[in-house]
């Protein structure tokens, strides 16, 4: 699906990407660090399809360029209005909000099936929330916010068609085939 690309006015731009660094002040090298780390201790499932898409961006949301904020919120300090997992600066000049979800495909029964309806239904709903609350806060037109859903199941694809919301997603066993290949790369390179 392709999107009309708009730009922010390098005012808009430049404030919101100076209140980024305040808040989220580590460089680029230092999150990378961070993910990897994640790779090789992954205790937490959700924070490993995070360190995914962190070390794939440009493979899954190629337009991304920089990422801004990670698990911050984008509206100052009230993080009850909630936090957003990904704020990446675009390529063309517009920011790229991505919610993560890690949803549980592979448990079975009538349970499980309305458990992932319900987190597939809830990221949606986080991505276009933190839009608005975005938008109302900056000041900042909403065509300059793309919005981004990354799970593990790729039943949620044509439900971003409809809410104008980019999907990705890779299945459970590819991300842990993806940790077991990476995390070796990691281990064997640090040898050397």
């Amino acid at each position: 699906m392709r999107m009309k690309q708009y730009y922010m006015t390098a005012d808009e731009l430049n404030k919101f990407v100076s209140y980024c660094r305040k808040i989220q002040p580590q460089s680029q090298l230092d999150i990378r660090r961070f993910f990897e780390g994640v790779v090789c201790f992954p205790y937490d499932k959700e924070l490993l399809l995070q360190a995914y898409l962190f070390l794939n961006i440009h493979n899954l949301f190629p337009s991304c360029s920089e990422l801004l904020l990670f698990e911050k919120s984008p509206i100052a300090d009230y993080t009850d209005l909630g936090k957003c997992d990904f704020v990446y600066l675009t390529t063309t000049g517009s920011l790229f909000l991505i919610e993560t979800k890690f949803i549980d495909t592979e448990a079975t029964g009538a349970t499980e099936r309305k458990r992932r309806n319900k987190h597939r239904n809830k990221v949606f709903e986080q991505v276009m929330t933190l839009k608005s609350r975005f938008s109302e806060y900056w000041d900042i037109q909403k065509e300059y916010l793309t919005c981004g859903v990354f799970t593990t199941d790729a039943d949620v694809s044509w439900r971003g068609n409809s809410m104008n919301v980019v999907t990705q997603s890779i299945s459970i066993e590819n991300l842990e085939q993806w940790r077991r290949q990476y995390y070796s790369q990691l281990f064997i390179g640090n040898r050397e």
